[in-house]
């Protein structure tokens, strides 16, 4: 059977949060949050998780600060990075490339769009969510 692959959710706003969790769970994927920068960086190396969706202003840490030290660490440097942000593309989008995040949405978002980048961040074809139930 194929290891679920597992999401890193990080922003400050719990609601968004919980949306996102709900979701990405009915598409199979296992989640875990962080609500701050420093708790995202910990929580990375603790979980090894295969994708983190990250807001870019956040208290203790903004993203790109965040990247920045995931970035410089041998556990963490090669997780990809999905960027969600009410900021502006333009305004980040050198920045961005810079600490090597390739992905960007901004804020608000359509969560259909959110949920085809991360299948193709992760290499999933696009699918239904298949709901299992156990021990049927």
């Amino acid at each position: 059977m194929e290891e679920r692959k597992k999401i890193l959710i990080v922003d400050d706003d719990e609601e968004l949060v919980r949306i996102l969790s709900i979701n990405f769970m009915a598409e199979g994927y296992q989640v875990c949050a962080a609500f701050d920068g420093v708790s995202a960086v910990m929580r990375a190396h603790k979980e090894h998780p295969d994708l983190i969706v990250l807001d870019v202003r956040m208290p203790a840490g903004d993203g790109l600060n965040v990247v920045e030290k995931l970035r410089s660490s041998t556990k963490t440097f090669n997780i990809p990075v999905l960027f969600l942000s009410a900021l502006p593309y333009d305004e980040l989008k050198e920045k961005a490339a810079q600490a090597g995040v390739v992905h960007y949405l901004t804020k608000p978002f359509e969560l259909d769009m959110l949920l085809g980048m991360v299948r193709n961040i992760l290499g999933i074809e696009d699918r239904k969510p298949v709901l299992k139930v156990m021990g049927a």
